[in-house]
């Protein structure tokens, strides 16, 4: 009883017609006006305002509709993650990643999932920009660093440490910073901001930075850094391994900012796609 009338009430709501809603749901249009005005009476609200040019939803309406819709879709999800349990995973993924995470971590990962499922087929593009994932097509989205759209699904798979460091002959030449109120009095490795982040006093800080250096490369910038220009601030898969040989020295521990994560983002109608679904969990199980 609770469903009647809930989906011609969506597809009038939409349509902002009793006739073109009867047309898409290959029924009367009588049969739509009972199933609504049974419903209205059920309710005991009024649903639609009705002249004979248009039909709009009453704020009661809108509030109903928004509800409605979550449901049908729902409903709809659920009616596919059953189909797609029963089927072998295959098709096209469009995934994106910035650059040098995607070249370093992401891509050599894709590579060996496409080994182990002969029927899908991925199309990546690494770019720093943030690519609109639903207005460009895309599948799936490596991001890092904390998020801002709220509309996109999100699964955690992993997360970086950011270093501030510098070379033994650097820091030799200029001393060593003991509290990045210091920092105003060394030469920083700029990146395309203007600013580094750190915890202090158990609240996060954002500082400003400044320097005779600026690229918009992390690998010039560990470069730059490991050649004596200066102190740089770059998440630790650029400089790893050059803090574990020494060539680097790790700086204001006491104030380094929490980890930050790594997220596979999808729109929400991708997020129970077997092919998506297998990706973000294999990428998950080898980053995390």
């Amino acid at each position: 009883m609770q469903w009647e009338g809930i989906s011609e009430f969506v597809y009038v709501a939409e349509n902002e017609s009793f006739t073109l809603a009867s047309k898409k749901m290959a029924i009367s249009t009588a049969q739509v006006s009972r199933q609504i005005s049974a419903l209205e009476k059920r309710l005991n609200i009024k649903l639609f305002y009705r002249t004979t040019r248009k039909v709009s939803l009453t704020e009661e309406g809108r509030v109903f509709y928004q509800h409605c819709r979550s449901v049908l879709d729902g409903l709809d999800a659920a009616e596919r993650a059953i189909t797609n349990l029963q089927s072998k995973p295959q098709g096209k993924i469009k995934l994106t990643a910035s650059v040098t995470y995607g070249e370093q971590h992401i891509l050599p990962l894709v590579n060996d999932f496409m080994q182990l499922y002969s029927d899908i087929e991925v199309s990546a593009y690494l770019s720093n920009r943030k690519i609109d994932l639903v207005e460009d097509g895309y599948d799936l989205a490596i991001r890092l660093g904390k998020l801002s759209d709220s509309s996109m699904m999100a699964k955690k798979l992993g997360k970086r440490t950011n270093y501030v460091c510098a070379s033994p002959v650097y820091l030799e030449k200029q001393g060593i910073p003991h509290s990045i109120s210091e920092l105003n009095k060394h030469s920083c490795l700029l990146g395309t901001l203007d600013y580094w982040h750190f915890t202090e006093l158990n609240k996060e800080k954002s500082i400003r930075v400044s320097g005779r250096l600026r690229y918009n490369s992390g690998y010039s910038l560990t470069d730059a850094a490991l050649k004596g220009l200066g102190i740089v601030q770059l998440p630790d898969y650029y400089v790893q391994q050059h803090l574990e040989s020494g060539k680097l020295v790790s700086l204001l521990d006491n104030y380094r900012a929490p980890d930050e994560g790594i997220w596979a983002v999808y729109p929400q109608n991708r997020h129970l796609s077997p092919k998506i679904r297998l990706l973000v969990d294999y990428l998950a199980d080898q980053l995390l």
